[in-house]
């Protein structure tokens, strides 16, 4: 079983596009979009629902009224403004929990000195296994505002190795999420290859340069695909050369094309929809990628 899972320094440069793509060519795998906290895989591939459970990615604070004597402790303790007092002053006020403002924290509830602050779970989220046309998703939805997206990107990983591990499927394709932060860490760790997907702007270079640094900071191996390559083919060429110092093969150059846009008016993929230079792009790539996971591990000595 291999993972391949598609990022990129931002949101917006094409990477669930292409992830739609190769998931319509490859027959044996499963699909995973660990992009949680803005999901749309689903948007090209309609999942239909078979399993959902809750995710619950921490713990929120909750004052028992009828029991707080009023002192003010967690209202001083609170680092961040989420406690709201009702009156004047401390012991003829009560006290709440603003859970907007809330970090989960619990140091409310160690200080209290009458114990009257729950701590119950906290309901982050769902995550769900979906039928689609093209095989198996696992994917999930944080709640607005929520946190703890890098939990439930691990959460929905396992959750894809254990439906691949049953399917006898030889690939996990994973939507991974953007930028470099809690959830792209989750989203790559112990992955098998990663394609970052980028756009010839020098913003899109200075991110690329970041990810595959990232990559190479957790030993993974790195690829790139230059979405919109002939917008600036200056710039493309920069950042062919780029990847390349840093150890990067550039293994796609996909060139503008409106039928993509048109593609996901229609809810299908690039090569759902049309036979093009830009399908036979992606699909070449896909073909580079599948050599990438199936090459033997190279030994050192």
């Amino acid at each position: 079983m291999k993972e391949l899972v598609v990022i990129s320094g931002k949101g917006g440069t094409g990477k669930t596009s292409i992830v739609a793509s190769f998931a319509a060519m490859e027959e044996r795998k499963v699909l995973a979009d660990c992009d949680v906290d803005a999901a749309d895989l689903h948007l090209v591939l309609e999942p239909t629902v078979r399993h959902e459970e809750e995710f619950y990615g921490g713990n929120q604070p909750v004052v028992r009224t009828e029991d707080c004597v009023g002192c003010g402790e967690c209202l001083e303790r609170c680092r961040f403004d989420a406690v709201r007092m009702d009156g004047d002053r401390a012991g003829e006020a009560t006290f709440s929990i603003d859970p907007i403002a809330c970090e989960g924290c619990g140091v409310c509830v160690h200080v209290c000195p009458v114990d009257a602050i729950d701590f119950p779970r906290k309901k982050s989220g769902d995550w769900f296994i979906s039928d689609t046309r093209h095989g198996t998703m696992v994917h999930a939805k944080l709640g607005v505002a929520e946190e703890n997206s890098g939990k439930l990107v691990t959460l929905v990983r396992n959750q894809a190795k254990q439906v691949a591990k049953k399917q006898d499927a030889p690939f996990i394709i994973v939507d991974g999420a953007p930028g470099i932060g809690c959830p792209v860490i989750a989203s790559i760790t112990g992955a098998d290859l990663v394609l970052v997907v980028t756009e010839p702007t020098m913003s899109g270079m200075h991110d690329l340069e970041r990810v595959i640094e990232l990559a190479r900071h957790f030993d993974i191996k790195a690829s790139v695909c230059i979405n919109k390559c002939d917008l600036n083919e200056d710039m493309a060429e920069a950042i062919e050369r780029s990847s390349a110092e840093l150890g990067a093969e550039v293994i796609g150059k996909v060139a503008y094309d409106a039928a993509v846009t048109k593609a996901q008016l229609q809810k299908k993929s690039i090569v759902e929809y049309s036979d093009g230079k830009v399908a036979q792009e992606i699909n070449r790539m896909w073909e580079r990628i599948k050599e990438l996971l199936c090459a033997p591990a190279a030994t050192s000595g």
